[in-house]
């Protein structure tokens, strides 16, 4: 998988799809910083995220954005999206890859070496760690540091995803220890003082 460099934000969706939140997606794609952007809803029911899906997926298109589905292939399949993400207690790599074919597949590793060497070894398109920072997002089980970023770039040339707390503080520290991509929500989403696009704007 090739990386914008310009593009360095993987951005996952809120928790909860709010009215206005298709106008502020276009406006914050339209930043030209995000290279990827996961679908991640874990209230919702099938038939609801294959219509938020249906109408995410054109607004990603136009923006060059790859649209990726959390944890579940087969929608992912369904929707026509460019691949999606697995956590270490879903699916095998090698069970999504006979769902979504030549599409990406992303994988959670958490803080573990033996894990990126795992998925790198089932070709999976990038490797997430973290958490590096507290996050609101999600419970943090996993505390991941830049030394495993490092001693991943070593073995590998596939893309490195960072999550967990990122905001406009913390960024550039992963950005400097070569990190590919800053995955990145509730920053966005649930920032009491800037809108979405202006969080993105700030994060240069």
């Amino acid at each position: 998988m090739r990386i914008n460099k310009k593009k360095f934000i993987y951005l996952i969706s809120p928790n909860k799809i709010y009215p206005k939140f298709y106008h502020d997606l276009k406006k914050v794609l339209d930043t030209g910083k995000v290279g990827i952007f996961q679908l991640r809803l874990k209230r919702y029911s099938l038939k609801k995220k294959i219509l938020i899906g249906k109408k995410i997926r054109p607004i990603c298109k136009k923006n060059g954005v790859k649209f990726l589905i959390n944890d579940d292939p087969a929608l992912s399949k369904k929707l026509n999206a460019d691949g999606c993400h697995i956590g270490q207690k879903d699916i095998s790599i090698t069970e999504a890859r006979k769902i979504v074919g030549n599409k990406i597949i992303g994988v959670t590793c958490h803080n573990s070496i033996n894990l990126a060497k795992d998925a790198i070894k089932r070709k999976a398109d990038y490797i997430a760690f973290g958490a590096f920072f507290s996050s609101k997002t999600k419970k943090v089980k996993y505390k991941a540091t830049t030394k495993i970023i490092n001693k991943v770039k070593k073995l590998t040339k596939i893309p490195i995803v960072a999550i967990g707390g990122i905001n406009i503080s913390n960024y550039k520290k992963l950005l400097l220890n070569n990190v590919n991509l800053l995955a990145i929500s509730g920053y966005v989403w649930n920032n009491k003082k800037y809108k979405p696009f202006k969080t993105i704007e700030k994060i240069k």
